[in-house]
């Protein structure tokens, strides 16, 4: 069996974003209000990191940060769309 079928599916509530950035950047900070209305609206915890802080972030990430992680695995990065976070963590987008 298919290592995709064999998941399950996690909620919201079970899911971790995590942003990638550096201080100073205004992608970061744009990306920043978006993970967190998000995660506030479905439940979902985040965290943030800092690539200055952290030499192996920074050497994978420096050149795309803004990234945005969820569960430790690659979303997007530069721009962080509202709907697509919200559909990968499960949730319907917001209605308009």
């Amino acid at each position: 069996m298919s290592a995709l079928l064999r998941r399950t599916k996690k909620k919201p509530a079970d899911r971790v974003v995590t942003l990638v950035g550096k201080p100073g950047c205004h992608l970061c900070d744009d990306a920043r209000l978006v993970v967190r209305a998000v995660c506030e609206e479905t439940g979902a915890s985040w965290v943030e990191k800092d690539i200055t802080q952290d030499e192996a972030l920074y050497k994978e990430y420096w050149e795309q940060i803004p990234v945005v992680l969820i569960d430790d695995e690659q979303h997007t990065f530069w721009r962080v769309d509202p709907a697509r976070l919200r559909t990968a963590l499960g949730t319907q987008s917001k209605p308009g």
